[in-house]
């Protein structure tokens, strides 16, 4: 469990806002990473560095189900999000991706951007270092605890394979 430092969105984030669709012929993670939100936090990609945790409002996520979001993200180095809720298909392709979409309303409302955060997946546990505060989530299933420490579904899949 590292600390991390996080960056602060609202409510209704697009995947659309998230990776624009001019960039859905790039599938290289690295090159999808230096246009993540660049229509609403330009500065976002040039700063963000690999571990840092994404906070957002309701409905994180909304809009097309296609994985160059999340894929996008997962280049920039963030495997966590924590946000008040997640559109469906968004949530899943986070967790398909090794991505932690962890829903903690009161954790969001509480945290500035900049604060330096430690997440314990095992335990259900978001510690604000800078104010000093301590969240609790619902825990993942045994199966997406799995994905997750895995780094993905496929990743997890592969691992059981008889070789």
């Amino acid at each position: 469990m590292m600390t991390s430092r996080c960056w602060k969105l609202g409510d209704n984030v697009s995947t659309d806002e998230i990776i624009s669709t001019r960039c859905l012929t790039l599938t290289d993670k690295d090159e999808l990473k230096r246009h993540i939100f660049k229509n609403i936090r330009p500065e976002i990609a040039d700063k963000v560095q690999p571990g840092d945790i994404l906070i957002a409002g309701e409905n994180m996520g909304y809009g097309s189900s296609r994985e160059h979001a999340p894929l996008a993200l997962l280049g920039a180095g963030i495997k966590v999000i924590v946000a008040c809720s997640f559109a469906r298909l968004f949530f899943r392709n986070c967790i398909n991706l090794g991505i932690a979409a962890i829903t903690a309303p009161e954790a969001v409302r509480d945290i500035c951007e900049g604060d330096a955060l430690k997440v314990d997946l095992q335990r259900g546990i978001i510690f604000n270092g800078t104010q000093r505060k301590q969240y609790r989530f619902n825990t993942f299933p045994d199966y997406i605890q799995k994905y997750l420490l895995k780094g993905g579904l496929i990743n997890a899949i592969n691992d059981e394979r008889p070789e």
